[in-house]
């Protein structure tokens, strides 16, 4: 048994996100502890409002809400919803959750079977249950103890086996209709937002892209762009834009550029030390032998790391941005150090025929697309950069005072038709 532990700001994102998947027919509710009536007694708005009710509580718990999935191993077909749901209890009372009210899953939509259990952080009596490494400690206990207690296939690292439970967005039935394409994205919007630590619209649309899905502004002269609006598109496999776009407002959470500005700065102050998991991934896979950057992408892609690379309009890259499955981290090469920086790691690959091509260049061109990259880290508009130009270049007039040392002396010129007579 492997589980996942992740906390977020909207228990309502997470309880919409359960029962959309109930809706389309990949899941099912199947207990509801804590709670004053059975699970298929109650609506809804009478499952999501007890668990708001009750985080309200205490209004100083900023990530109250809490997402657990317990995955099992794809042959343990023999796992009914009773058996799931004591795995769930025994599971809940081993990390301290078990007078919590929280709310059980089982999902259909992956080849091995899990559970999905939302619950909160907040106690009845208002207190904060405290969290910190409870996934190394509580969980991991609880991990072992129910593996022998049921007799459950031994987790082993398999962490890397379960990493994307959501699949990527089939763009193929529904790229004509706004509907199902509007549930689709809401789908993605709510595993993404609340369970990865991304820290920029670019670092976002690095985890969207993976599941087909895009976040922009528009171009700088649009409407949406000058408002400071945001919109959602949906990607076909050759990463441009199909169906109709979706204004962040049309959402019932409302994933607008300031939510998710708020968002960014949340997520650098989360983790001081992020993408460690990434950097020793990546030096033991160097370590062991050199391979080129597309071997490199696979093993870690083996690891639950998707490497994103960035190209320029001529197909050549000039940056990295590495998404941790595992540990929800996003980072950029750069922010993890020199060494893993799309320089350095084009570098230590062995030659490829993009290597090639990249050796091949000007000092002219490289010049330019390593300030492509200062640009991209730096997040500076083709707007600001003009600015800029502009500022730098312009002439400028000088009226102060000019010491006489430095002025040019006028020469008498006799004027025609006077005489000094």
């Amino acid at each position: 048994m492997v589980a996942v532990i992740n906390t977020g700001q909207s228990v309502r994102r997470v309880f919409h996100y359960n029962e959309s998947k109930v809706s389309e027919g990949a899941a099912q509710c199947i207990g509801a502890e804590n709670y004053p009536a059975d699970h298929d007694k109650m609506t809804s708005a009478f499952k999501v409002n007890q668990l708001v009710s009750q985080l309200e509580l205490n209004e100083n718990v900023k990530r109250g809400s809490v997402h657990i999935s317990l995955n099992f191993h794809p042959s343990e077909k023999d796992l009914n919803a009773q058996k799931l749901m004591d795995i769930a209890q025994n599971y809940m009372s081993e990390i301290g959750f078990g007078e919590q009210p929280y709310l059980v899953y089982q999902h259909f939509d992956a080849a091995h079977p899990h559970i999905h259990i939302v619950t909160i952080k907040v106690k009845s009596d208002g207190k904060r249950i405290d969290m910190q490494n409870i996934g190394r400690n509580q969980s991991e206990a609880a991990r072992i103890k129910i593996e022998k207690d049921f007799n459950l296939i031994k987790a082993q690292g398999r962490e890397k086996e379960i990493y994307n439970e959501l699949k990527p967005i089939d763009t193929v039935g529904i790229q004509y209709g706004k509907i199902q394409s509007k549930k689709a994205v809401s789908r993605v919007l709510d595993f993404v937002l609340d369970n990865y630590q991304f820290k920029s619209l670019a670092q976002l649309n690095a985890v969207l892209n993976l599941y087909n899905v895009s976040a922009g502004r528009g171009s700088e002269k649009s409407r949406t762009f000058k408002a400071g609006g945001l919109i959602y598109r949906i990607l076909n496999s050759d990463g441009k834009y199909t169906g109709v776009p979706i204004k962040a407002s049309d959402f019932y959470n409302e994933p607008t550029l300031k939510f998710l500005e708020k968002k960014f700065e949340e997520n650098k102050l989360k983790n001081s030390r992020p993408g460690t998991r990434i950097k020793n991934v990546i030096r033991n896979i160097f370590h062991d032998n050199k391979p080129d950057l597309s071997q490199l992408e696979s093993e870690l892609d083996k690891m639950g790391i998707s490497m994103v690379k960035r190209l320029s309009a001529e197909g050549f890259l000039y940056g990295l941005t590495y998404v941790d499955h595992i540990t929800k981290h996003v980072c950029n090469g750069s922010e993890l150090g020199k060494e893993f920086s799309a320089a350095a790691i084009s570098k230590n690959c062995s030659v490829t025929e993009n290597e090639i091509k990249n050796k091949s260049l000007s000092p002219e061109i490289k010049t330019l697309l390593e300030i492509q990259e200062i640009l991209d880290l730096k997040k500076i508009s083709g707007t600001d950069l003009q600015e800029l130009i502009q500022i730098l270049t312009e002439k400028e007039f000088y009226s102060g005072h000019i010491p006489k040392e430095f002025k040019r002396k006028k020469k008498n010129r006799k004027r025609k038709g006077l005489s000094n007579n």
